[in-house]
């Protein structure tokens, strides 16, 4: 158990992530959390997250990166749904989560990647992360651990488990799109329903299709 250590956990307002903050709480961790405004179609990420953070009764910190959207607008648009709308901002996820860990005195940084995602999310690898700890540890002359406990596990597993741990799934958002229900079409929703059906546990989730 972690007995109080302080830990900083990306929420999203997805599954995994919101799984893996109810899981920190569960191995003894003090939970912060941090989430981003990026100009993302789906806002309701963000609402999400702090639905979460509030229901696990952790501390959340959102912050505005919207305008950085002009840069990365193609990855931000709705109408690019083939690749995650924060692939290629976790660079500045990332950097945002150490710089918020080191304020309150917080050693490791956990995030949401699991073993179902594809193979081509280049920057949810091993050797991406572990070689950004290396330089945020040379930037800050901290001895911080970013780390992904669930990066081996399938979505299936890690649904079971937070199931075990109380998580509030129908609080959680997939969708990339901003609609009162998660469209159950893009690629989000269908690995979602895919690990429901695949943990054999009910989906709470409303989808249009």
């Amino acid at each position: 158990m972690a007995g109080e250590e302080k830990c900083v956990v990306l929420l999203s307002g997805g599954v995994d992530s919101s799984i893996l903050a109810y899981w920190a709480k569960d191995q003894g961790y003090e939970v912060y959390t941090v989430t981003c405004k990026y100009g993302q179609t789906a806002t309701k990420e963000v609402e999400c997250a702090i639905s979460i953070a509030e229901k696990l009764g952790a501390p959340i910190k959102v912050i505005d990166l919207s305008s950085l959207q002009e840069i990365f607008i193609a990855l931000a648009s709705s109408s690019n749904e083939t690749i995650p709308p924060t692939s290629r901002f976790r660079l500045i996820f990332f950097s945002t989560a150490v710089a918020y860990a080191i304020t309150i005195d917080a050693r490791r940084v956990f995030f949401g990647a699991q073993g179902s995602d594809p193979k081509q999310y280049h920057n949810w690898r091993r050797q991406f992360y572990k070689s950004f700890q290396t330089a945020a540890r040379l930037a800050t002359g901290q001895d911080i651990l970013i780390e992904a406990p669930f990066a081996e596990t399938p979505k299936s597993a890690i649904l079971r488990l937070g199931s075990r741990l109380g998580v509030p799934f129908e609080l959680t958002w997939s969708c990339y799109l901003n609609g009162s229900k998660h469209c159950g079409k893009c690629e989000s929703c269908i690995n979602r329903k895919k690990a429901f059906r695949e943990a054999a546990m009910p989906d709470p989730t409303e989808y249009n299709e």
